[in-house]
């Protein structure tokens, strides 16, 4: 399958598996996920909180919420720093996220190459897909599944915010941390250009046709400073 060149934009403007849906989010409600003291987690939580957030195009808001829970999806056990360069893959059915670049691993593992992926200040994630997506592949065909899912979270009446992952029980404790500041960050965005009412039905009016275009990539808004 060959991704028509309107999902690329969304990549280009911010990919997980067949595995279901964006993870199904809770009300907001705090907490203190696994158990970590009190002190350890207040300071996570600091050190999360979205900055620079700032009013994006519609598109580019879009692209790095997709983005951004595909990354969040995947597995890792590392806390991800800032402007730091990270590998998604997609291997065996199971997407991951990694420090180590495909050229330090094997063969198996640099065929399942997705992209190079970025925090930024705000929270948000980019990638820059590698030249597997979008071809005849596995990874292709999961970013698509992936899509079709996010596509379908949109299929609401609910406000944008109602749907993001503000806390999400059963995530593992950075991915649950980072989708929470990635939903304050969002809700933040969408505050300032007054489009909190908005509905997901009609977020969902500005999708493209599945292209690796959606996936968010690094010429968009974000913050100077990080």
């Amino acid at each position: 399958m060959r991704i028509p060149a309107a999902l690329m934009s969304l990549f280009a403007s911010a990919c997980a598996g067949t595995r279901g849906p964006p993870l199904a989010v809770a009300p907001k409600v705090d907490g203190n996920p696994d158990g970590k003291g009190l002190n350890g987690f207040l300071l996570d939580w600091y050190r999360t909180e979205p900055r620079g957030v700032v009013v994006k195009p519609q598109r580019q808001v879009l692209a790095e919420f997709f983005t951004s829970m595909l990354i969040l999806s995947s597995r890792f056990k590392y806390k991800p720093a800032i402007g730091v360069t990270n590998y998604l893959y997609y291997v065996d059915g199971d997407w991951s996220l990694s420090l180590i670049s495909p050229e330090e691993w094997s063969e198996e593992r640099r065929a399942g190459f997705v992209g190079v992926c970025v925090l930024h200040a705000d929270m948000t994630w980019t990638i820059t897909p590698s030249d597997l997506v979008g071809e005849n592949n596995d990874v292709t065909a999961a970013i698509a599944g992936f899509y079709d899912a996010f596509v379908e979270t949109l299929d609401s009446d609910l406000a944008l915010e109602d749907v993001l992952p503000f806390y999400v029980r059963r995530m593992p404790y950075w991915q649950r941390l980072h989708a929470s500041a990635l939903s304050r960050s969002i809700r933040g965005t969408v505050t300032l250009a007054d489009q909190a009412s908005t509905s997901c039905r009609d977020w969902q009016a500005l999708l493209p046709t599945f292209d690796a275009t959606l996936l968010a990539h690094e010429t968009g808004v974000h913050d100077s400073n990080e």
